[in-house]
């Protein structure tokens, strides 16, 4: 039996600690009000790794406009990396349409500006069927609420980072901005031939990355790297494997120039934007009077990219009610909490009934002990909200070929950087196979077999990489529970775009 004592200490702590809270949400993360001026201004952001292409080695065009690195977590605790800097805001437009009275507009109640990400309502594009025309555009633009800075929260197991929400300082959030990037993310016509676009390796139907050992450019090509990710982005410093491209905003316009991947030039995809009339509208809305530039557009991308999150799954369902079992472990606990507490009675009810309803296997609890403890170790790189520590290491992967690629030693010079790359998200690991940098590795099983064997040795090995005494059951238990970390992406228009 706990005492009441027992039981007002939990109360406190579950207030104040957010691994213990029912997924209540933090303080939304505001971003500053738009202001006059954003047309024209330069790309100067700190975002993190995987986003639009990473076919194969950098260009100078890649590295556009360039800000010093974000500050990324120690690895000291799994739960919450280091806070980013907030950097002065960015201005917005100075004028938006004035409100339309029409079907596309409804009643003109202003839409909502406090969101959770993963609002679908962020992503089902303008209403309408087939390519957009300029008067729907201009219909939608007028709608109250589009163009307002958004207040967010991240779902749940994700707000647990909300400290380390990276961007939206510099480059606010707004329906409009979020909308005007999903048109370019999905449009071809950014590429030289209007074969590729950002989602063409960064496909919503493939966990937004691609099925492919490489990313596939134009005519076929192909670079030596597996595509990253391009979701959670919002919780994510330096772009790529190697963390050449400094913000997502400069990652977004990198592959437009890389001559393997979309093999345009950035003059050339301004005019092609320019070119029409629906995407003029949006910029002028968006951004201010004669705006299409190829800074803007990658501020418009990323902030598409940063509003893609995953939602919560079996595990965070599991850790939210996790705190209530471990306190109260009898029914007789239980039964007095409901007598003493019942306002936390009936949270625990609630994350007990989203938890049955998205149940952790005994395999993926198992290997949540396993991942979190020191036999498997997991969590010396995957920590924080999104898994991933956003630092660099050498796994052994790929090292003993006859020119191995060296990663990030070729952004820093660094002779400790030799063979590093990112970490990736554990979140929705399921969904974006194959794995590693180089795409070598098939399936998790094949993942968990080279962490257990320590690697591929060689002078530059990470120090956290050791060889692991895991039994058959341990290894099928560690996949089980990265599975478990699979949550729902939201429903995303990828049609819709200008005429």
């Amino acid at each position: 039996m706990c005492c009441v004592l027992c039981r007002r200490v939990f109360v406190v702590l579950l207030s104040c600690c957010p691994l213990l809270m029912l997924g209540c949400p933090s303080e939304p993360a505001q971003a500053p009000a738009p202001t006059a001026g954003e047309a024209g201004s330069a790309v100067s952001e700190s975002s993190e790794p995987d986003s639009a292409t990473d076919l194969g080695e950098p260009t100078d065009a890649e590295t556009v406009n360039e800000a010093s690195p974000a500050a990324t977590d120690d690895g000291s605790t799994p739960q919450e990396p280091t806070p980013e800097g907030t950097p002065e805001p960015e201005p917005a437009p100075a004028e938006t349409p004035e409100p339309a009275t029409s079907s596309a507009t409804g009643n003109q109640e202003l839409l909502p500006t406090s969101v959770v990400l993963g609002d679908e309502s962020l992503y089902e594009g303008i209403p309408g069927e087939g390519p957009l025309t300029v008067e729907q555009v201009k219909e939608w633009l007028a709608t109250p609420g589009v163009h307002e800075s958004l207040s967010i929260t991240l779902p749940l197991g994700l707000s647990l980072g909300e400290k380390q929400i990276v961007g939206i300082e510099e480059n606010p959030l707004t329906r409009a901005k979020i909308e005007l990037g999903r048109q370019l993310y999905f449009d071809k016509r950014l590429s030289s031939d209007g074969t590729i676009s950002c989602a063409s390796c960064h496909d919503p139907a493939m966990g937004y990355g691609a099925q492919t050992q490489f990313g596939v450019g134009v005519e076929g090509q192909t670079g030596n790297r597996n595509s990253p990710v391009s979701f959670n982005r919002i919780l994510s410093g330096p772009q790529f494997w190697d963390g050449r491209a400094e913000s997502l905003e400069a990652q977004a316009v990198g592959p437009i120039a890389n001559p393997i991947e979309m093999a345009n030039t950035h003059d050339v995809a301004v005019e092609t934007v320019k070119g029409l009339e629906a995407y003029r509208v949006q910029f002028d809305a968006v951004f201010g009077a004669d705006s299409v530039n190829i800074d803007n557009i990658g501020k418009a991308i990323a902030t598409f990219e940063r509003a893609i999150v995953t939602g919560p799954s079996p595990y965070d369902y599991y850790a939210a009610v996790k705190p209530f079992l471990d306190q109260f472990p009898t029914e007789d606990d239980l039964g007095e909490l409901k007598e003493d507490e019942p306002d936390l009675y009936a949270e625990y009810e609630e994350a007990k009934a989203l938890a049955d309803e998205h149940p952790m296997s005994e395999s993926a609890i198992r290997g949540r002990e396993l991942f979190f403890g020191e036999k498997a170790g997991c969590t010396a790189c995957h920590v924080g909200a999104n898994f991933t520590d956003e630092k660099y290491h050498n796994l052994g992967v790929g090292m003993d070929a006859e020119e191995p690629d060296l990663g990030r030693f070729a952004v820093t010079g660094d002779e400790k950087d030799k063979g590093a790359f990112k970490t990736p998200t554990v979140r929705n690991i399921e969904l974006t196979s194959p794995y590693m940098h180089d795409g070598s590795q098939k399936t998790l099983e094949e993942v968990v077999e080279w962490y257990a064997r320590g690697g591929h040795p060689n002078e530059w090995l990470s120090e956290k990489i050791k060889k692991l005494d895991l039994t058959d059951q341990d290894k099928q238990d560690l996949v089980a529970f990265m599975k478990s970390l699979t949550g729902p992406f939201p429903m995303v228009e990828t049609g819709r775009l200008p005429e």
